[in-house]
């Protein structure tokens, strides 16, 4: 069992992220903002896979006006992801997003950071500070001679004091890398000093194969430590990607038991069946539900039947393209292979529908 750090619970809208509240699971769409019907469909999707809050890009006042008319048809917390612009800020919030990320040290004055610092106080909305080895300021690069975790840390600290000053204490902050190493390091020393709630994700982490794979090292690695409140996967993919990989990471750690939990074993030799094709339809096809059910698709009779015992529904193959069905632990019928992917869905079905009775 993971023990989670403590932290000060923060509220997005009705997503809380720190605190004892579940780890959440966001995303950002790739649309332009001000294509109001595409950004909308996107988030849409985004929230059928599960995503809990998902942000979009503010970078123009046509942007900014174009928040009001999306958040009036969605039903999740919405960001908005602001840099420099003070004035983009405040008209996100009079929007009503419920989220603004943005450095509070690169808007400029101190009038500008408490004007916006005050609206989002009376807003009851939170700010993420957004620190990535890759941007930097000038100073710690100038200490450090290049991008390090401990730079990293000193930049969300500068940003983190100004909004301390200012008495504002509803901040989040992300401390992300493209270096997995350093993202991990980064997160390790700042979760050692703060009792901030800590966004996690490996920036720039790539494509599907590869940034998956960066970011379930990266992310799973301090989640496992007990470290890390929210996450985005970062993927140069559909964003829908984002956050199935994101609640893989999270079942593969048991801190999300919801959905189907596809357990499958490595091919071998031994192997029955069209075990890579059963498996993975099965896994397509239950993409979209939410109910926690664990289901076993194991090849042969060496290591199947344990696994398919300790499943809700379990296969175990048995040679000459049959498979020993268990429901529940109890051995079943022997069904054939090409019975083995309608009679799981029958079964996942049948359990969903004994829940809801």
């Amino acid at each position: 069992m993971i023990s989670r750090r403590k932290t000060r619970l923060v509220h997005v809208g009705s997503v809380g992220i720190g605190g004892d509240s579940p780890i959440s699971v966001q995303s950002m769409v790739n649309t332009l903002t001000t294509n109001i019907d595409e950004t909308v469909f996107q988030i849409h999707r985004l929230e059928e896979a599960g995503c809990a809050l998902v942000r979009v890009t503010v970078p123009d006042k046509a942007s900014a006006k174009a928040l009001p008319a999306i958040l009036k048809r969605i039903s999740i917390p919405l960001v908005a992801d602001i840099h420099f612009d003070y004035h983009l800020a405040l008209m996100a919030v009079d929007a009503g997003v419920q989220k603004i990320r943005i450095n509070p040290g690169n808007i400029g004055s101190g009038k500008r950071i408490r004007e916006v610092l005050r609206a989002c106080e009376s807003a009851k909305i939170p700010i993420r500070i957004g620190v990535n080895s890759g941007s930097l300021e000038r100073e710690i690069m100038e200490k450090y001679g290049e991008p390090t975790a401990r730079g990293m840390v000193e930049s969300g600290e500068k940003h983190l004091k100004i909004c301390y000053d200012y008495g504002f204490k509803d901040v989040i902050v992300a401390l992300k890398s493209s270096n997995v190493s350093m993202m991990i390091e980064a997160n390790r020393l700042f979760a050692g000093k703060y009792d901030v709630p800590l966004h996690l994700g490996v920036t720039e982490a790539g494509p599907k194969g590869s940034g998956t794979i960066k970011s379930a090292v990266g992310i799973g690695t301090l989640l496992a430590e007990g470290i890390g409140d929210t996450l985005r996967v970062s993927l140069s993919s559909d964003p829908l990607d984002e956050v199935k990989a994101g609640y893989q990471i999270l079942k593969a750690l048991g801190l999300q038991r919801q959905g189907v939990n596809l357990i499958s074993c490595p091919t071998c030799g031994r192997m029955s069946f069209d075990l890579v094709h059963i498996a993975s339809e099965i896994e397509a096809r239950t993409s979209h539900i939410k109910d926690a059910i664990k289901v076993a698709i194991m090849g042969c009779v060496v290591n199947g039947p344990g696994e398919a015992r300790e499943a809700d529904i379990g296969i175990a193959g048995l040679g000459r393209g049959k498979a020993r069905l268990f429901i529940k632990g109890i051995e079943n019928e022997i069904i054939d292979e090409e019975d083995i992917i309608p009679r799981v869905l029958d079964e996942i079905d049948q359990l969903i529908n004994d829940d809801m009775r």
